[in-house]
Formats: C-alpha cells, sequence, structure tokens
C-alpha cells in the first residue's frame, strides 16, 4: 500500500512516515499544499493523510482541488482544528476520516484499515482468496489454515493483488505500491517476489496476463 503523507510540521511529519514504514507501507512525503497537488495529479496512493494548516496552499483547498480532477484515494485529514465546523467542512469537500493532532499511531493505523476496507467494499478485517486469509492489522497470513512465512514486501504485494481478487495489476502498479520516492527499484524485483510467493502458494495461485501484469482469480 502507498501512502502520500501531507505535513508542514517536521516532527509529526517524520513520526507519522517512520511508523508507516514500520507498518509496511510504501510512504511518499510533502510540506506544502502546492506540492501536495503536484503529487496527487496521477492519483496513485492508496490513502492520503491531509494536514489542513499547510503552506502555500489550504489542505481544503488541496482537498477540494484533488476531487474536481477525479481523485479517488481516500482522504484522512489529520489536525489540530478540532471545532465541529472545521470537521464537517473537511468531510463536506471529500475526506473520508478525520483525526485530531496530537493521535497515537496505533489509532490512525486502525483508521486507515477501516477506511481501506470500506473503499474496496469490504466488511471484514481478514481478507480472503481461495483459502488464503490475510490480516492486514495483524501482517499474518494463512493458506488452507497453514501460517506463510512472508517477508514485509510479498506480504505487501499479495495484499495488492488480493485486495480485491480479480483484478490485473501490471508490474509498474506494483512497484508504485512497494516503494516510495526514495527507493531504488531494481528492475526484477517484482518478478522476484511473484516468484517467492508462487512457491508458497501454488504456482497457479498468481497468473501472468501477457503483456498486462498479474492476477489472482476469486475462484480457481
Amino acid at each position: 500500500m502507498r501512502v502520500l503523507v501531507i505535513e508542514d510540521d517536521r516532527m509529526i511529519g517524520e513520526s507519522v512516515e517512520e511508523g508507516l514504514k514500520a507498518e509496511n507501507y510504501a510512504v511518499d512525503r510533502v510540506r506544502d499544499g502546492e506540492a501536495a497537488s503536484m503529487a496527487l495529479i496521477n492519483d496513485v496512493y492508496d490513502v492520503v493523510l491531509l494536514d489542513l494548516g499547510l503552506p502555500k496552499k489550504s489542505g481544503i483547498e488541496v482537498l477540494k482541488d484533488y476531487r474536481k480532477l477525479g481523485g479517488v484515494a481516500p482522504v484522512l485529514i489529520l489536525t489540530a482544528r478540532d471545532t465541529s465546523a472545521e470537521r464537517i467542512l473537511g468531510l463536506d469537500v471529500g475526506a473520508d476520516d478525520y483525526l485530531i493532532k496530537p493521535f497515537n499511531l496505533d489509532e490512525l493505523f486502525a483508521r486507515m484499515r477501516a477506511i481501506l476496507r470500506r473503499t474496496a467494499g469490504r466488511p471484514q478485517p481478514a481478507i480472503t482468496c481461495r483459502g488464503l486469509v490475510i490480516n492486514p492489522a495483524s501482517h499474518a497470513a494463512t493458506m488452507n489454515g497453514e501460517a506463510l512465512q512472508l517477508s514485509a514486501r510479498e506480504f505487501a504485494l499479495l495484499q495488492a493483488l488480493v485486495d480485491p481478487p480479480g483484478q490485473v495489476i501490471s508490474k509498474a502498479q506494483l512497484e508504485e505500491k512497494l516503494y516510495g520516492w526514495k527507493e531504488e527499484v531494481e528492475s526484477n524485483t517484482v518478478e522476484v517476489y511473484i516468484h517467492h510467493l508462487r512457491k508458497k502458494l501454488g504456482v497457479d495461485f498468481i497468473k501472468n496476463v501477457r503483456g498486462v501484469g498479474y492476477i489472482v482469480l476469486d475462484q480457481p
């Protein structure tokens, strides 16, 4: 999962970024509203964490412009502005949730998981597909009841493929979900992780779609 953190406070931004990376998210961070709007143009993020009190362009304006351009990623507002009017305004212009500073990182992560479940139309915390069960909160996975030993990146890639299943995902899209701006991506990284996952899940679990990408079917 790839997250954009839009936060001008250095200490808060760094703390959130480090916490997200420890939870195996790919993270990009910007510090002002204009940079945020530029980062959002390609709409590649799974979740956006947005501060309201930004320099150069307010968080509300960033959010308004993002939704006007058709941006669909769920947006969680992080702000010290705790009045009802501020919360209502943020939600009415397109935010999905609101968290008041100071906040606990564990609560932030739980709210992000809830937003992602709602976005995927999946009310249950666990992701299930053909005997595979993934728990995003605990980063645990089983196949036919047997625990899977997955690296952080293997887990992230597998979650991207099955949440939801039945969608074709290109190599470039998988790279975007696994790596932030500052991380170097080797040309065969995705293929290596796919190979490792097939050894653990079965060679037919992840299928190639020639010239397009990879797919996990919801039915065998």
